[in-house]
């Protein structure tokens, strides 16, 4: 897709209207949710105990502690916290050597934001490590800066990550559009001030004041990010 957006649009008198999109990783950019479920399945079977299909929606977009916190009580497992999250890193890390699938429209809108100069930040519950390996086929090139859940006092839904990220990149986070794929990520969003665009992976996400659900990001683009920035402004005013 050849984007006809000007490079000017992004950098308008008043310190421009949009001045970051902060996005989320796994569900969002990349079809990464499932690697994480196989990766609980295959940990808690050689823990000799099986996943109930239904906890997927549970633990979905939810830090490492919490998901792995709910899977230990739901099972009974006889593992300590620590150690589960070191296996199932070490798991899903061994699924994504050989790389992740980006979502569709991924490629293309992290192309049209660096071709604008946008500045964007790449927002994740999950460890640097993991987030160091992605980063290969998304193309570190395509972000300013990058914030793991292990780099964070506390990680999504707080709205830490998505403050040290405007911070970040010298931004305000009300003019920041984040996108979101799950309710965690979008709750962390919204304490933050942002305004979301959630594109929904595996549990459905409702419009609300301030949030935009769309399809997929084949359906976003700069002039609609900037458009829903200058309608937000009217609205305020």
């Amino acid at each position: 897709m050849t984007s006809t957006v000007p490079a000017s649009l992004t950098r308008t008198a008043e310190g421009s209207a949009l001045q970051g999109v902060l996005l989320d990783m796994d569900g969002t950019l990349v079809d990464s949710e499932g690697f994480w479920w196989d990766a609980e399945v295959e940990v808690f079977k050689s823990l000799g105990h099986v996943l109930d299909e239904s906890w997927r929606d549970v633990v979905v977009g939810g830090p490492m502690t919490r998901s792995a916190g709910f899977l230990i009580e739901a099972t009974g497992a006889d593992i300590a916290l620590a150690e589960l999250t070191v296996l199932l890193n070490e798991t899903f890390e061994e699924r994504i050597g050989l790389g992740v699938p980006l979502m569709p429209g991924a490629q293309r809108l992290l192309a049209e934001l660096a071709a604008h100069e946008v500045p964007t930040a790449l927002v994740s519950a999950s460890h640097r490590r993991i987030i160091d390996r992605v980063l290969t086929s998304l193309g570190p090139k395509n972000f300013a800066l990058t914030v793991a859940g292990d780099e964070v006092a506390r990680t999504k839904p707080h709205p830490d990550p998505y403050l040290v990220a405007a911070r970040g990149l010298k931004a305000d986070p009300a003019r920041c559009v984040v996108i979101e794929d799950t309710a965690t990520g979008v709750a962390s969003a919204e304490a933050a001030g942002c305004p979301v665009v959630a594109v929904p992976s595996v549990a459905a996400i409702a419009p609300a004041p301030g949030r935009t659900v769309v399809a997929s990001l084949e359906d976003i683009d700069l002039v609609f990010l900037r458009d829903l920035m200058t309608g937000r402004d009217r609205h305020a005013h």
